[in-house]
Protein backbone atom coordinates (compact mmCIF):
# COMPACT_ATOMS: atom_id res chain seq x y z
CA UNK A 1 0.00 0.00 0.00
CA UNK A 2 1.67 3.23 -0.76
CA UNK A 3 1.04 6.40 1.19
CA UNK A 4 -1.55 8.17 -0.83
CA UNK A 5 -3.84 4.70 -0.57
CA UNK A 6 -2.77 4.64 3.36
CA UNK A 7 -3.89 8.04 4.15
CA UNK A 8 -7.42 7.75 2.70
CA UNK A 9 -7.33 4.16 4.14
CA UNK A 10 -7.53 5.76 7.54
CA UNK A 11 -9.55 8.30 6.99
CA UNK A 12 -12.38 5.74 5.89
CA UNK A 13 -11.32 3.54 9.15
CA UNK A 14 -11.96 6.77 10.91
CA UNK A 15 -15.12 7.97 9.06
CA UNK A 16 -16.30 5.00 10.19
CA UNK A 17 -15.42 4.40 13.94
CA UNK A 18 -18.78 5.47 15.16
CA UNK A 19 -20.27 2.24 13.62
CA UNK A 20 -21.51 4.47 11.07
CA UNK A 21 -24.75 4.40 13.07
CA UNK A 22 -26.50 6.79 10.09
CA UNK A 23 -27.21 5.10 6.40
CA UNK A 24 -27.31 8.72 4.92
CA UNK A 25 -23.59 9.24 6.20
CA UNK A 26 -22.37 5.94 4.66
CA UNK A 27 -24.26 7.10 1.35
CA UNK A 28 -22.31 10.44 1.64
CA UNK A 29 -19.34 8.66 1.78
CA UNK A 30 -19.87 6.74 -0.83
CA UNK A 31 -21.16 9.10 -3.25
CA UNK A 32 -18.21 10.71 -2.42
CA UNK A 33 -15.92 7.84 -3.29
CA UNK A 34 -17.38 7.37 -6.36
CA UNK A 35 -17.19 11.06 -7.67
CA UNK A 36 -13.37 10.64 -7.62
CA UNK A 37 -13.72 8.14 -10.78
CA UNK A 38 -10.64 8.04 -12.17
CA UNK A 39 -8.58 10.78 -10.28
CA UNK A 40 -8.12 8.57 -7.83
CA UNK A 41 -9.80 5.21 -9.20
CA UNK A 42 -8.44 3.14 -5.50
CA UNK A 43 -10.73 5.41 -3.60
CA UNK A 44 -14.17 2.51 -4.44
CA UNK A 45 -12.11 -0.33 -3.57
CA UNK A 46 -10.45 1.11 -0.67
CA UNK A 47 -14.43 1.99 0.36
CA UNK A 48 -14.97 -1.35 0.19
CA UNK A 49 -12.12 -2.75 1.46
CA UNK A 50 -12.18 -1.11 4.58
CA UNK A 51 -16.21 -1.77 4.79
CA UNK A 52 -16.03 -5.49 3.83
CA UNK A 53 -12.71 -5.63 6.95
CA UNK A 54 -10.48 -6.71 3.73
CA UNK A 55 -7.88 -4.44 4.73
CA UNK A 56 -6.51 -3.81 8.21
CA UNK A 57 -5.81 -0.75 9.95
CA UNK A 58 -1.98 -1.82 10.67
CA UNK A 59 -2.05 -2.57 6.44
CA UNK A 60 -2.11 1.00 6.71
CA UNK A 61 -0.42 2.65 9.53
CA UNK A 62 2.64 0.55 8.03
CA UNK A 63 2.69 2.23 5.02
CA UNK A 64 3.57 5.42 6.53
CA UNK A 65 7.20 5.97 7.45
CA UNK A 66 8.08 9.35 7.75
CA UNK A 67 7.16 11.26 11.09
CA UNK A 68 5.26 13.87 8.81
CA UNK A 69 2.67 11.28 7.29
CA UNK A 70 1.71 9.83 10.36
CA UNK A 71 1.44 13.51 12.49
CA UNK A 72 -0.83 13.49 9.59
CA UNK A 73 -2.78 10.71 9.48
CA UNK A 74 -3.71 10.97 12.74
CA UNK A 75 -4.74 14.49 12.87
CA UNK A 76 -6.71 13.83 9.53
CA UNK A 77 -8.08 11.03 11.58
CA UNK A 78 -8.93 12.77 14.89
CA UNK A 79 -10.79 15.94 12.78
CA UNK A 80 -12.98 13.05 11.46
CA UNK A 81 -13.92 11.69 14.47
CA UNK A 82 -14.76 14.76 15.93
CA UNK A 83 -16.66 16.12 13.28
CA UNK A 84 -20.17 15.67 14.11
CA UNK A 85 -19.43 16.00 17.28
CA UNK A 86 -18.10 14.63 20.94
CA UNK A 87 -16.84 11.50 20.10
CA UNK A 88 -18.34 8.09 21.38
CA UNK A 89 -16.38 5.63 23.06
CA UNK A 90 -15.71 3.34 20.06
CA UNK A 91 -14.17 6.69 18.21
CA UNK A 92 -11.77 7.08 21.14
CA UNK A 93 -10.49 3.49 21.16
CA UNK A 94 -9.80 3.76 17.54
CA UNK A 95 -7.70 6.78 17.66
CA UNK A 96 -5.98 5.75 20.82
CA UNK A 97 -5.28 2.51 18.79
CA UNK A 98 -4.23 4.51 15.88
CA UNK A 99 -1.65 7.23 18.00
CA UNK A 100 -0.06 3.52 19.26
CA UNK A 101 0.23 2.12 15.64
CA UNK A 102 2.01 5.50 14.13
CA UNK A 103 3.91 5.83 17.22
CA UNK A 104 2.74 9.09 18.55
CA UNK A 105 2.46 8.90 22.13
CA UNK A 106 3.92 12.19 23.46
CA UNK A 107 4.12 13.92 20.11
CA UNK A 108 3.95 17.92 20.81
CA UNK A 109 2.30 18.54 17.47
CA UNK A 110 -0.38 15.73 18.00
CA UNK A 111 -1.58 17.12 21.34
CA UNK A 112 -1.56 20.58 19.89
CA UNK A 113 -4.16 19.64 17.27
CA UNK A 114 -6.10 17.60 19.80
CA UNK A 115 -6.84 20.30 22.17
CA UNK A 116 -7.97 22.59 19.66
CA UNK A 117 -9.84 19.68 17.57
CA UNK A 118 -11.86 18.41 20.57
CA UNK A 119 -11.91 22.18 21.65
CA UNK A 120 -13.80 22.85 18.28
CA UNK A 121 -16.33 19.64 18.59
CA UNK A 122 -17.50 20.45 21.41
CA UNK A 123 -20.46 22.08 20.24
CA UNK A 124 -22.63 22.37 23.43
CA UNK A 125 -20.21 24.64 24.88
CA UNK A 126 -20.06 27.42 22.79
CA UNK A 127 -23.59 27.23 21.03
CA UNK A 128 -25.57 29.96 21.06
CA UNK A 129 -27.99 29.94 24.31
CA UNK A 130 -31.10 30.25 22.49
CA UNK A 131 -30.13 27.10 20.44
CA UNK A 132 -31.35 25.06 23.28
CA UNK A 133 -34.64 26.28 23.09
CA UNK A 134 -38.33 24.49 21.89
CA UNK A 135 -37.18 23.64 18.15
CA UNK A 136 -39.68 26.06 17.10
CA UNK A 137 -41.80 28.69 18.75
CA UNK A 138 -45.43 29.03 18.26
CA UNK A 139 -46.46 30.49 14.73
CA UNK A 140 -48.11 33.63 16.34
CA UNK A 141 -44.64 34.43 17.76
CA UNK A 142 -43.12 34.13 14.62
CA UNK A 143 -45.39 35.75 13.22
CA UNK A 144 -44.72 38.53 15.07
CA UNK A 145 -40.88 39.08 14.63
CA UNK A 146 -40.66 41.57 12.00
CA UNK A 147 -39.90 40.55 8.28
CA UNK A 148 -36.34 39.62 7.84
CA UNK A 149 -34.55 41.45 5.09
CA UNK A 150 -34.00 39.67 1.99
CA UNK A 151 -30.23 41.63 1.20
CA UNK A 152 -28.97 41.21 5.04
CA UNK A 153 -29.87 37.26 5.00
CA UNK A 154 -27.57 37.22 1.83
CA UNK A 155 -24.73 38.62 3.28
CA UNK A 156 -24.79 36.93 6.15
CA UNK A 157 -24.41 33.97 4.02
CA UNK A 158 -22.31 35.13 1.51
CA UNK A 159 -20.06 36.26 4.71
CA UNK A 160 -19.88 32.53 6.42
CA UNK A 161 -19.57 31.06 2.83
CA UNK A 162 -16.32 33.07 2.75
CA UNK A 163 -15.17 32.50 5.94
CA UNK A 164 -15.29 28.94 5.67
CA UNK A 165 -14.09 28.70 2.17
CA UNK A 166 -10.96 30.60 3.81
CA UNK A 167 -11.31 28.14 6.85
CA UNK A 168 -10.67 24.85 4.36
CA UNK A 169 -7.86 26.70 2.93
CA UNK A 170 -5.49 26.68 6.03
CA UNK A 171 -3.09 24.31 6.44
CA UNK A 172 -3.88 23.30 9.76
CA UNK A 173 -6.30 20.00 9.56
CA UNK A 174 -8.07 21.24 12.91
CA UNK A 175 -9.61 24.61 11.16
CA UNK A 176 -11.55 22.51 9.20
CA UNK A 177 -13.19 21.05 12.44
CA UNK A 178 -14.23 24.82 12.96
CA UNK A 179 -16.28 24.61 9.34
CA UNK A 180 -19.76 22.60 10.74
CA UNK A 181 -20.27 24.83 13.91
CA UNK A 182 -20.45 27.95 11.87
CA UNK A 183 -22.62 26.15 9.47
CA UNK A 184 -24.29 25.31 12.22
CA UNK A 185 -24.77 28.72 13.65
CA UNK A 186 -25.54 30.28 10.36
CA UNK A 187 -28.73 27.96 10.24
CA UNK A 188 -29.85 28.74 13.77
CA UNK A 189 -29.37 32.40 12.53
CA UNK A 190 -31.34 32.01 8.85
CA UNK A 191 -34.02 30.27 11.26
CA UNK A 192 -34.41 32.83 13.72
CA UNK A 193 -34.75 35.65 11.40
CA UNK A 194 -37.59 34.21 10.53
CA UNK A 195 -39.31 33.56 13.44
CA UNK A 196 -37.61 29.92 14.43
CA UNK A 197 -35.74 28.96 17.31
CA UNK A 198 -34.05 25.95 16.68
CA UNK A 199 -32.26 23.72 18.74
CA UNK A 200 -28.68 21.64 17.82
CA UNK A 201 -30.90 18.42 16.61
CA UNK A 202 -32.99 19.97 14.65
CA UNK A 203 -30.22 21.79 12.45
CA UNK A 204 -27.74 18.91 12.14
CA UNK A 205 -31.27 16.85 11.01
CA UNK A 206 -31.76 19.54 8.53
CA UNK A 207 -27.48 19.26 7.48
CA UNK A 208 -28.14 15.30 7.14
CA UNK A 209 -31.31 15.83 5.32
CA UNK A 210 -30.25 17.98 2.16
CA UNK A 211 -27.10 16.14 1.62
CA UNK A 212 -24.26 18.16 3.74
CA UNK A 213 -23.29 15.20 5.67
CA UNK A 214 -20.90 15.72 8.94
CA UNK A 215 -18.28 12.85 8.88
CA UNK A 216 -18.50 12.87 4.93
CA UNK A 217 -18.00 16.69 4.31
CA UNK A 218 -15.05 16.83 6.02
CA UNK A 219 -13.68 13.48 4.62
CA UNK A 220 -14.34 15.22 1.22
CA UNK A 221 -12.25 18.39 2.08
CA UNK A 222 -8.96 16.13 2.92
CA UNK A 223 -10.08 13.62 -0.46
CA UNK A 224 -9.71 17.06 -2.43
CA UNK A 225 -6.76 18.44 -0.80
CA UNK A 226 -4.93 14.96 -1.83
CA UNK A 227 -6.14 15.17 -5.16
CA UNK A 228 -4.80 18.77 -5.40
CA UNK A 229 -1.03 17.30 -3.86
CA UNK A 230 -1.42 19.59 -0.83
CA UNK A 231 -1.39 16.28 1.50
CA UNK A 232 2.28 15.88 0.94
CA UNK A 233 2.79 19.29 1.05
CA UNK A 234 1.58 19.77 5.06
CA UNK A 235 3.04 16.73 5.97
CA UNK A 236 6.66 17.86 5.16
CA UNK A 237 7.17 16.02 1.36
CA UNK A 238 5.04 15.09 -1.80
CA UNK A 239 3.29 11.81 -0.80
CA UNK A 240 3.13 11.25 -4.54
CA UNK A 241 0.36 9.23 -6.73
CA UNK A 242 -2.65 10.80 -6.82
CA UNK A 243 -2.23 14.25 -8.87
CA UNK A 244 -0.12 17.45 -8.32
CA UNK A 245 -2.50 20.27 -9.91
CA UNK A 246 -3.28 21.76 -6.56
CA UNK A 247 -6.94 23.10 -6.57
CA UNK A 248 -6.08 26.06 -5.20
CA UNK A 249 -10.47 26.00 -4.51
CA UNK A 250 -12.17 26.14 -1.08
CA UNK A 251 -15.44 23.64 -2.12
CA UNK A 252 -16.60 24.80 1.55
CA UNK A 253 -17.70 28.05 0.48
CA UNK A 254 -20.20 26.45 -2.04
CA UNK A 255 -21.47 23.74 0.56
CA UNK A 256 -22.11 26.17 2.87
CA UNK A 257 -23.54 28.91 0.21
CA UNK A 258 -26.06 26.65 -1.07
CA UNK A 259 -26.88 25.42 2.47
CA UNK A 260 -27.83 29.29 3.49
CA UNK A 261 -29.78 29.81 0.51
CA UNK A 262 -31.61 26.43 1.32
CA UNK A 263 -32.42 27.44 4.39
CA UNK A 264 -33.41 30.57 3.38
CA UNK A 265 -35.93 29.43 1.67
CA UNK A 266 -37.10 26.44 3.90
CA UNK A 267 -37.89 28.71 6.88
CA UNK A 268 -39.38 31.39 5.02
CA UNK A 269 -41.95 29.18 3.87
CA UNK A 270 -42.65 27.92 6.92
CA UNK A 271 -40.88 24.30 7.10
CA UNK A 272 -43.22 22.92 3.82
CA UNK A 273 -40.20 21.63 1.66
CA UNK A 274 -40.44 18.01 1.68
CA UNK A 275 -36.38 15.97 2.36
CA UNK A 276 -36.79 15.39 -1.80
CA UNK A 277 -37.50 19.01 -2.13
CA UNK A 278 -34.67 20.22 0.28
CA UNK A 279 -32.18 17.60 -1.63
CA UNK A 280 -33.23 19.05 -5.12
CA UNK A 281 -32.65 22.52 -3.75
CA UNK A 282 -29.44 21.81 -2.21
CA UNK A 283 -28.38 20.58 -5.54
CA UNK A 284 -29.31 22.63 -7.47
CA UNK A 285 -27.96 26.00 -5.70
CA UNK A 286 -24.40 24.13 -5.50
CA UNK A 287 -24.27 24.48 -9.10
CA UNK A 288 -24.15 29.04 -9.41
CA UNK A 289 -22.36 28.47 -5.90
CA UNK A 290 -19.75 26.39 -6.99
CA UNK A 291 -19.32 29.14 -10.18
CA UNK A 292 -19.04 31.59 -7.65
CA UNK A 293 -16.13 30.02 -5.74
CA UNK A 294 -13.53 31.53 -8.02
CA UNK A 295 -15.48 35.29 -7.60
CA UNK A 296 -14.93 35.22 -4.03
CA UNK A 297 -11.51 33.49 -4.04
CA UNK A 298 -9.21 36.19 -3.78
CA UNK A 299 -11.25 37.36 -0.69
CA UNK A 300 -11.24 34.03 0.94
CA UNK A 301 -7.86 33.92 0.84
CA UNK A 302 -7.57 37.03 2.04
CA UNK A 303 -9.50 36.22 4.77
CA UNK A 304 -7.28 32.84 5.73
CA UNK A 305 -4.39 35.08 5.85
CA UNK A 306 -5.40 36.75 8.69
CA UNK A 307 -6.98 34.00 10.86
CA UNK A 308 -5.12 32.16 13.77
CA UNK A 309 -6.17 29.71 16.22
CA UNK A 310 -7.47 32.67 18.78
CA UNK A 311 -9.84 34.11 16.02
CA UNK A 312 -11.32 31.01 14.74
CA UNK A 313 -12.41 29.78 18.64
CA UNK A 314 -13.87 33.11 19.22
CA UNK A 315 -15.70 32.97 16.21
CA UNK A 316 -17.29 29.84 17.12
CA UNK A 317 -17.73 30.93 20.77
CA UNK A 318 -19.02 33.69 19.26
CA UNK A 319 -22.37 34.63 18.04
Amino acid sequence: MNPDNALLTIALFAAFADGVKDDREREHVRRFAESLGAQAPDLPRLYQDVLLKRVTLRDATSALGDLGQRQFAYEMALCICDADGRQCDTERTFLADLKRQLCLDGDAQVADAESKADALANLDEYAPAAVTAPAAVTASVAAAQPAPSDAELDKTILNYAILNGALELLPQTWASVAIIPLQIKMVYRIGRAHGYELDQGHIKEFLATVGVGLTSQYLEQLGRKLLGGLLGKMAGKTVGGLGRAATGMAFSFASTYALGHIAKRYYAGGRQMSAAALQQGFQQMLEPAKKLQADYLPQMRQRASGLDAGQIMAMVRGG
